[in-house]
């Protein structure tokens, strides 16, 4: 196959991908109801949190980056963080107890009743975003869960409020769908909150 092939094939998969998820009523639910979610928090004084590993790391630090910045026009500054960026938390937590520690010890130290927790794992089972969510539960924030449609997705069903499975098992294009939807999610809360 010659590299344009390979881009083109890309290209179309990722193409399909993106027209399945905007046909999927239960997909285009979910994005509604998670905006709907964090706007609710943001309003009641709560924040957003946002972890993953790897790629879905790098979504967390982009998504947080939208809402406390800004997404579509100037306004005021949104409270969103991504447990991913601390690099002496991450490796005090990760040595002292372990990498399956790393999201939860930081969520129960900063998550507080009302927040909103979005865990993100294109498998459905990475163990310290599952521990987060566990953590997140039992201290009453709202928990959502960004994922694909591969068999170990629904590991992360039950600890999760709201579920955004996006409609594949590969996982770059599950990582295109997370943030495509990320940023309809950020510009309706956006939209809401400040009335533009």
């Amino acid at each position: 196959m010659s590299d344009q092939e390979i881009a083109a094939a890309h290209l179309r998969r990722s193409l399909d991908v993106l027209a399945r998820a905007a046909a999927d009523a239960e997909f285009n639910s979910a994005v509604l109801a998670i905006a709907q979610a964090v706007e609710k928090s943001l309003r009641a004084g709560g924040k957003l949190m946002l972890a993953g590993n790897g790629g879905s790391a790098a979504d967390a630090q982009h998504i947080a980056g939208e809402f406390l910045s800004r997404f579509r026009f100037d306004r005021h500054p949104l409270p969103a963080i991504a447990l991913t960026t601390d690099s002496s938390v991450l490796t005090a937590v990760g040595n002292d107890y372990g990498y399956e520690q790393l999201f939860e010890r930081q969520l129960r130290g900063l998550g507080r009743r009302g927040d909103v927790f979005i865990a993100i794992s294109t498998s459905g089972k990475s163990p310290n975003v599952l521990a987060a969510l566990r953590a997140a539960r039992e201290i009453g924030v709202t928990t959502v869960g960004f994922t694909g449609t591969a068999p170990g997705a629904a590991t992360m069903l039950p600890l999760c409020h709201h579920v955004l499975a996006a409609p594949s098992d590969d996982t770059a294009l599950i990582q295109q769908i997370h943030i495509t939807a990320a940023h309809a999610i950020c510009e309706i809360v956006e939209q809401n909150i400040f009335k533009k």
